[in-house]
């Protein structure tokens, strides 16, 4: 294992279309969603030490959840849990970690990973990875993986890819990034042939990604570069608490990739789900006979199919008669929607909010 690689996991969203399971102040990163005894960012960290040393691997999170990470991954040393002050979108981030990581090793390889991803074939995951540090490492590309599309999936970014311009290193150049296209669209994408899923991973060199960042955002690489001798000093916390509040909320992919002509793609298939709904959960659960997915050892259903059902283990709940309903409940708090309208449940969560307000 190469000791120049590098691991940052992005753990800062709130994951707020599984509530009530996953909340603002424990968010769906820190629960065992898959009831599989490891919770997302414990699979996350696992996956990715196969392939960095741990002491290699970083967390970028909020504040307010470090204690959790602390918890759930005792192995981890504190001072790799970078802590945001405010939500600042993935460029910042990204950022925070690569200055951190290149005063320590400014030849790193680094591999940028959500926290709440699924991964079924980590053996394929962690070989696809491998084959891209080595390409990162020698040439000035910044690559993210890209997923073979099975339906014209909404929810999802496409990248468009050019033709390979390497044979041997089966990556493609980016051509376009598309951000969630209407169904219309996504099947265009499909039937052409040259589009995947954006699976919002992504591999380059320090240097790259720094390169890139003072290229295309250059009033956020002067902020970060002002401390450029307090990364992984005492004076880091309060240097990033200061300049973090100025930096620009935008996104790696609006940022970076899609202003960036050196931008690759590498075709992986791994078994991979963003896990960003309720209903893409169903599919990784043992489903009855019925295709409900159950979470619960108490649940007992009657005419009842395609349900996706998540009660807590104490709880003894008898469901007759429904079909194609998301149920959950978690700390006195019951949804009852139907999956169809699953999108609603962010605005659900805003009008509690504003109602408790009140």
């Amino acid at each position: 294992m190469d000791k120049k690689n590098y691991a940052v996991i992005m753990a800062g969203g709130i994951g707020s279309r599984f509530w009530p399971m996953s909340t603002s102040s424990f968010p769906k990163q820190f629960l065992d969603i898959l009831d599989t005894g490891e919770t997302l960012i414990q699979q996350t960290f696992r996956r990715l030490s196969k392939i960095c040393p741990a002491q290699n691997i970083l967390i970028v999170t909020n504040e307010k959840y470090k204690q959790h990470c602390i918890d759930q991954i005792p192995e981890m040393e504190v001072s790799n849990i970078l802590c945001e002050p405010m939500m600042r979108n993935t460029a910042p981030c990204i950022a925070y970690a690569a200055f951190k990581i290149a005063q320590k090793e400014p030849e790193a390889n680094i591999i940028v990973a959500p926290s709440d991803h699924l991964i079924t074939n980590e053996d394929e995951f962690c070989s696809i990875v491998n084959k891209c540090f080595e390409i990162s490492s020698r040439k000035d590309y910044l690559i993210t993986l890209g997923i073979k599309p099975t339906r014209p999936d909404t929810g999802y970014g496409y990248i468009q890819f050019k033709s390979k311009l390497d044979h041997n290193e089966e990556i493609n150049k980016v051509k376009t990034f598309t951000e969630k296209p209407n169904e219309d669209l996504a099947v265009k994408f499909l039937d052409s042939g040259d589009f995947l899923w954006n699976a919002g991973i992504f591999i380059w060199n320090a240097k790259s990604i720094l390169l890139s960042i003072r290229k295309h955002l250059r009033d956020m690489y002067d902020l970060f570069e002002e401390g450029k001798d307090l990364y992984n000093t005492e004076g880091e916390s309060e240097f990033i608490n200061r300049i973090y509040p100025h930096c620009k909320n935008i996104s790696v992919d609006y940022g970076i990739m899609e202003k960036s002509d050196n931008v690759y793609v590498q075709l992986s298939d791994f078994g991979w789900s963003d896990l960003g709904t309720w209903t893409s959960l169903q599919t990784h659960l043992n489903l009855d006979e019925s295709k409900n997915g159950i979470i619960g050892k108490n649940v007992t259903v009657y005419d009842s199919k395609d349900n996706i059902i998540n009660m807590p283990k104490g709880k003894t709940v008898v469901i007759q008669g429904l079909e194609g309903y998301i149920v959950v409940e978690n700390d006195n708090t019951l949804l009852i929607c139907q999956k169809n309208n699953e999108q609603e449940i962010k605005k659900f969560v805003s009008d509690l909010k504003k109602k408790s307000s009140k």
